[in-house]
């Protein structure tokens, strides 16, 4: 094709655009408009397809979830319908290439991730809701795809790492400053502090979730050295207002779950041996399980609601006798209860216990915030949920993970090369451990909001392990000097 035929065929297409654009105008259809816009974002599929994930990185902490649609289903966007076409991008390039990363398949953690996967196809199979059940297999697969198969090879030049990380913190601070600002209107009270993060995130739960997240993370990148001092004391005040956002998010699960992962940070910077933590940890249950009566008598006395007060909001965590929210958690942890022990094995399905868990609820168990339909959400908690949707076997495999990703955080801390990334496998690792603390009391990892992170964290800890750890790389010159001196 000439150079003047590729000019006329541009006119011709930018000619008929216009026309069809303005036709949709005249007729008040502004879609139109959006078409440049889609075949931008398709080309970039093609020729970059690390600008779209980073793109959808940039997007989530901003991104609206539309409920009630008249299809009977909810998105986030932009972000989702992006995700899913990484998911199609990806799985037509490795069926092109018929080739990926072994040493990525073959790490432990894949190898969990993998077993999750196949138990939750089996269950959606048997699940009492099927449709409902392969609608979350596949967000689970488009929540994987980009943010940890995909990245983890991005993952190889290390300053993408960084990015990625300061791709969600930057928009995460407009959604910060527009809580603060949102909140003082109405005083910095308590009960508004439930929602005014509105529309970005549900609510101050989930808000506080990924707060806990990030802020282990701008500590590490307050004290690299790889920051110029000027860039490093910006980082000091983003950490900061992180730190004013999470008292104000009053999300008591969020603070508790800090305050242990720093705890547990401790233990691993003073290389506390495991067996010592694990004789400690049986030692407590133990004690527990032998007091408990007399622990939950003064659990029972304790009446303090949630609070503005920041010692009370504390308090409130261990009311079981009157917190509205407290109770829900325990009632929707019963109803799980319940769910499991009619289907033990493969549960009701993935995806099924919000439209299942009305009937399982008992009288005396329901709070002022309960409703007899039972449409009021999850089962708070990524391993309760987990048990009633895929029975046991969901459970363990959520625990493995889980578990395997803090070994190898452990593992790649301890073997960094470099201060950076210690810094950066240590921050990591710590803002995961906060947010496995909190899913004892709450699940958000059906939402990208809390997903892009969590599985992006595991995909750098697997990335610095695969990529950037010294054995690997004494290992990788070897092959190259081999493959050298055979071509020699």
């Amino acid at each position: 094709m000439t150079e003047k035929s590729k000019l006329i065929w541009v006119y011709l297409i930018s000619g008929l655009y216009i026309l069809f654009n303005s036709y949709l105008l005249i007729n008040h259809l502004m879609w139109g408009a959006a078409v440049p816009i889609l075949l931008i974002i398709t080309l970039l599929y093609f020729v970059a397809i690390d600008k779209v994930i980073l793109m959808i990185t940039f997007f989530t902490p901003i991104a609206i979830n539309i409920e009630n649609l008249d299809v009977g289903a909810a998105i986030s966007l932009p972000t989702e319908p992006l995700m899913f076409g990484v998911l199609v991008f990806f799985l037509i390039k490795i069926l092109h290439d018929g080739t990926y990363d072994l040493k990525i398949i073959k790490h432990p953690l894949t190898v969990f991730i993998f077993i999750n996967l196949l138990w939750l196809l089996f269950t959606s199979i048997t699940s009492e809701m099927p449709v409902v059940s392969f609608k979350f297999l596949l967000s689970r697969l488009w929540f994987l795809i980009p943010f940890y198969f995909f990245i983890i090879l991005l993952f190889k030049n290390k300053a993408t790492i960084k990015t990625f990380l300061w791709m969600y913190i930057i928009p995460l601070i407009g959604v910060i400053l527009y809580t603060i600002i949102h909140h003082s209107v109405r005083g910095l009270d308590e009960e508004s502090g439930h929602w005014v993060m509105r529309p970005f995130y549900n609510d101050h739960t989930a808000y506080g979730a990924v707060l806990t997240l990030y802020i282990p993370v701008l500590v590490a990148l307050m004290l690299d050295r790889t920051y110029s001092m000027s860039s490093r004391v910006v980082i000091t005040a983003i950490l900061v207002l992180f730190l004013i956002a999470l008292v104000l998010s009053y999300s008591r699960a969020a603070w508790l779950s800090l305050a242990i992962s720093l705890v547990i940070f401790v233990l691993i910077y003073l290389r506390i041996k495991f067996r010592y933590v694990f004789v400690s940890t049986v030692v407590v249950v133990g004690l527990f399980f032998t007091f408990q009566q007399q622990i939950f008598d003064k659990l029972e006395r304790n009446k303090q609601d949630s609070s503005a007060n920041f010692i009370e909001h504390i308090q409130s965590i261990t009311n079981i006798s009157s917190d509205a929210s407290n109770l829900e958690r325990i009632n929707r942890w019963q109803s799980a209860f319940r769910m499991f022990d009619e289907r033990p094995f493969w549960g009701w399905g993935p995806g099924t216990y919000q439209f299942i868990y009305a009937p399982f609820q008992r009288a005396k168990e329901k709070t002022i915030i309960s409703t007899n339909a039972g449409d009021m959400g999850n089962a708070h908690s990524e391993y309760i949920g987990p048990l009633a949707e895929s029975g046991v076997f969901g459970m363990i495999s959520v625990f493995l993970i889980f578990a395997t990703s803090i070994v190898i955080g452990i593992r790649v801390y301890r073997q960094a090369r470099t201060r950076e990334l210690k810094l950066l496998s240590i921050s990591v690792l710590i803002g995961l451990i906060s947010y496995y603390l909190h899913g004892f009391l709450n699940n958000f990892l059906n939402s990208d909001k809390a997903s892009v992170p969590v599985w992006g964290f595991m995909a750098i800890l697997v990335a610095i392990d695969i990529y950037h750890n010294q054995n690997h790389e004494d290992e990788a010159v070897v092959e190259e000097n081999a493959t050298a001196q055979k071509k020699s």
